[in-house]
């Protein structure tokens, strides 16, 4: 199921883990100075879909180049180490600088590889955003969503932030009741633990999708 899913939304996916040297980007294109939640996933998504629209054939010709549009108008919007830390649990307090650079870039580049092609046909029509009441004093907020599949269904997509110095940023997922952070914590946590982290890193940057990884198993160190 959430690897079904996953491929509708990768679009915020892809920037929740993206690599940590990024995450003090500027702020989005066009993104009003001290937004709300609701405000920041709608601002991004609307900025990421207008550029889509203008040329979505030459996107279509390059997927990769979707992935300029995660930077310019998601990743800001992304605290992409808090994330990175949920998701590796106790191997983030264990690995190294340069093992933990390496997983978030890993990670990245593999979901836009894998599901770049996917991110072309994302269209306005098949997001909905759900008024959110925020209290000024909160620190944590859920922003509520629904994406249209091709056939017509509605799954609910819910956006978990919480405030920073730099404003509201999103560290979670939610698909179908399914936590992004969640299920690739158990994922990747098994996988750890049988091959080792350096070799689940070497299986992300040779381009294996990061579902797959979860479902085998090997040696440590294979």
């Amino acid at each position: 199921m959430r690897h079904t899913t996953v491929v509708l939304t990768s679009l915020w996916l892809v920037c929740s883990l993206a690599t940590a040297s990024q995450a003090q980007s500027p702020p989005a294109a066009n993104a009003p100075a001290g937004e709300g939640p609701t405000e920041v996933v709608q601002h991004a998504a609307q900025g990421m879909l207008g550029d889509l629209d203008k040329d979505r054939d030459a996107y279509h010709r390059d997927p990769a180049k979707v992935g300029q549009l995660v930077d310019k108008y998601l990743l800001p919007h992304f605290d992409t180490e808090f994330s990175a830390r949920l998701v590796l649990g106790a191997h983030w307090r264990t690995a190294t600088p340069e093992q933990r650079k390496r997983f978030v870039d890993a990670f990245y580049h593999s979901l836009l590889t894998n599901y770049g092609s996917a991110l072309v046909d994302f269209t306005a029509d098949r997001l909905k955003i759900l008024p959110t009441k925020v209290d000024p004093e909160a620190t944590r907020a859920t922003v509520r969503t629904e994406v249209k599949r091709a056939n017509g269904d509605r799954v609910a997509v819910n956006y978990y932030l919480h405030k920073t110095p730099q404003g509201w940023k999103a560290w979670d997922l939610v698909i179908d009741g399914i936590s992004y952070v969640n299920s690739y914590r158990t994922d990747f946590g098994e996988q750890i633990e049988a091959q080792g982290l350096d070799a689940v890193i070497n299986r992300l940057e040779a381009g294996e999708k990061p579902g797959a990884i979860g479902k085998q198993t090997g040696s440590k160190g294979g």
